[in-house]
């Protein structure tokens, strides 16, 4: 029998006779050492050209421990291991990637028409497990919920974590199951019509656990770091191994796990003045690696360089959508008037959540005083379904001193107005884990590392807390929570029970998802010409143009107003027609206490705290009872 040619250019691959081990370690000399019972002599890999080693064992198979011992002295865990069951410091697994999928007619996903669901499999279900995490997923699905996007799951040390420390980039954390458990997951997803997004780490490696620099140094750019440790050689000398390092994990994830695509963290501190971009090169191989299959790719980018976006010929990274910090900012203030450290740039007002519906981000090269500089690029031009919007998502949540959630910070009517915002606007929503239904649990941060470093940690985050003026003063710190603590990881878990104990908030979601997917103008926001007005100092509207299918959504984040006169255009239904109540938050059914009548007589009535969505109809469409037609009831 012939070997089949390696998949990845490092790591551990089964062949029709044994195992194949490939590791990059210029300058050393590099030994295969097995574990366990039956482990032979250690076997001197074949030094290849550009500083890499292998070594083919007939004799290894599937669940086979080992680790790469180096210049006769100690031995280390594979930094491309397949699996760390002992965790990032024990001995890596060599894994079976052949698994019974049932998704074959899965085609993937696409940008447009996506609700977005961020979850954390460690705090999602009490057992804190894929296979609990997969019981979930119909519940999802029921919902509207179309993509799931997973937080990192390279395998990083301690029991529990946000899992932004991750130093085995090819092997999913043992916290969560095997790497089975993680195929079945995405299995069971495409079953039900839900793609899967996983959140990658290539800006960094966790602090703990990560022995690249036993292998190399060239792993890192010398002297230069970002905020979370040393910058990555994506440049340098030697970068060559590196850059296919991070091209190869990113095809791994679509290939072998088949993944709908990946959300890149913090791409504006990978830096690379490669005539290619490494974020490019990633995206181009991680779509080869789909084959058929539709996939997106995502990311955060802090200084909003629409670059992300742009097609490669045009020196861009070809992604398909960008994180929108600049949403969420100005909701929070709207709804908070919490005005500190960086939420000081937004006012939170009528005319900011106008210009984010139409344009996206709201900083497009202003200055951004919080930074000292100017922030952001021109939008002109790019799909409003390339901005994921949200209220809430694990770093504002989570970073904020106590985890709490924004329906504990503001009123009931008035996030019920703005869910209804982020979920009817062009842009694509996404929705943080439990959400949805209002969860009594915070999310908090919490690390569980070495004690040394976990102290560091928690110190680190008390000084990127001071930055809001209300947390720096000691009576306040001393209230936070120990990220190392295992009560601050079970008290983030969430209660799956709540969603039927707080029914009036799930239902709000639920149909506002529904009247997205079904409604023939909010479907197809993304492509509607969108027009918007400030009415007064609390009040907005948004007006859908779609060929000659109209929608107008009116929002009031103040106390009641009556608009006497009303010369504003976009008031006026079109001709021939009137405007009647396609929707609206104060429904009884979700909390609310009933709408009145919005045009009167003598004046037009915005009722405080409320959002609604009208649809014009034709004057005298009555039934046979003499009552207003609904064209279509959500």
């Amino acid at each position: 029998m012939t070997d089949r040619q390696r998949r990845y250019p490092v790591g551990a691959e089964l062949l029709q006779e044994g195992v194949h081990f490939r590791i990059w370690a210029p300058d050393k000399k590099v030994e295969l050492v097995f574990h366990g019972e039956g482990a032979g002599d250690p076997i001197e890999m074949t030094a290849e050209e550009q500083g890499y080693f292998s070594a083919h064992c007939r004799e290894a198979a599937a669940g086979t421990l080992y680790r790469y011992r180096l210049d006769g002295g100690e031995s280390y865990p594979d930094p491309a291991s397949r699996y760390q069951p002992e965790g990032p410091h024990g001995p890596s697994c060599v894994v079976d990637p052949s698994f019974d999928w049932s998704d074959r007619q899965w085609r993937g996903i696409g940008r447009e028409g996506q609700v977005i669901y961020e979850m954390h499999i460690g705090t999602y279900t009490k057992e804190g497990s894929w296979a609990a995490a997969a019981e979930q997923l119909p519940s999802l699905a029921e919902l509207g919920i179309t993509v799931v996007e997973v937080m990192p799951v390279a395998d990083f040390p301690g029991r529990f974590g946000w899992g932004y420390d991750g130093v085995n980039h090819f092997a999913p954390t043992r916290l969560y199951g095997e790497p089975a458990d993680m195929r079945r997951f995405v299995d069971r997803a495409h079953s039900l019509g839900l793609g899967v997004l996983l959140d990658v780490v290539y800006n960094h490696f966790g602090p703990e656990g990560n022995y690249l620099e036993r292998f190399s140094l060239d792993y890192y750019s010398p002297e230069q770091m970002n905020v979370w440790g040393k910058e990555i050689n994506f440049d340098g000398k030697n970068c060559g191994p590196v850059r296919d390092f991070f091209i190869a994990n990113g095809a791994y994830w679509i290939e072998e796990y088949h993944l709908d695509g990946l959300r890149f963290d913090a791409t504006h501190a990978m830096f690379d003045k490669s005539p290619e971009h490494i974020l490019g090169c990633i995206t181009e191989r991680a779509r080869q690696a789909g084959g058929g299959r539709s996939v997106l790719m995502v990311a955060e980018n802090e200084s909003q360089e629409v670059r992300c976006l742009h097609p490669k010929e045009q020196g861009g990274f070809g992604m398909d959508a960008v994180w929108n910090d600049d949403f969420h900012h100005s909701v929070h203030v709207a709804l908070t008037g919490y005005h500190d450290a960086y939420y000081s740039e937004y006012y939170g007002s009528p005319q900011e959540l106008v210009s984010g519906a139409k344009w996206g981000y709201l900083y497009q090269g202003q200055r951004y005083f919080w930074h000292g500089k100017r922030r952001g690029t021109p939008t002109i031009g790019i799909s409003p379904s390339c901005f994921i919007n949200y209220t809430q998502n694990h770093d504002q949540v989570g970073n904020s001193a106590w985890g709490i959630r924004l329906h504990q910070l503001t009123n009931p009517a008035s996030l019920r107005a703005m869910t209804a915002l982020l979920l009817l606007s062009p842009q694509t929503p996404m929705i943080f884990q439990g959400q949805e239904f209002s969860a009594s649990t915070p999310f908090l941060f919490f690390s569980d590392l070495s004690p040394e470093i976990s102290r560091q940690v928690h110190a680190g985050r008390i000084e990127f807390l001071k930055q809001f003026t209300n947390i720096d003063s000691p009576e306040v710190i001393v209230t936070i929570d120990k990220p190392y603590n295992l009560d601050t990881y079970i008290r983030s878990r969430l209660d799956p029970g709540e969603r039927e104990r707080n029914g009036k908030c799930y239902a709000l979601y639920r149909d506002l998802i529904k009247l997205r997917r079904e409604d023939p103008v909010f479907s197809a926001a993304f492509s509607c010409h969108i027009e918007g007005a400030v009415l007064g100092g609390a009040g907005l509207l948004l007006r859908y143009f779609l060929g000659d299918q109209q929608r107008l959504l009116l929002f009031n984040l103040g106390r009641e107003m009556h608009l006497a006169p009303a010369p504003e255009p976009m008031l006026a239904p079109p001709e021939g027609e009137r405007w009647e109540v396609l929707w609206t938050s104060e429904r009884i059914e979700y909390g609310g206490s009933g709408t009145p009548k919005l045009e009167t007589d003598k004046f037009w009535r915005l009722q405080g705290h409320a959002a609604v969505a009208l649809i014009p109809v034709p004057n005298g469409d009555k039934d046979d009872d003499g009552n207003a037609r609904h064209p279509v009831k959500f």
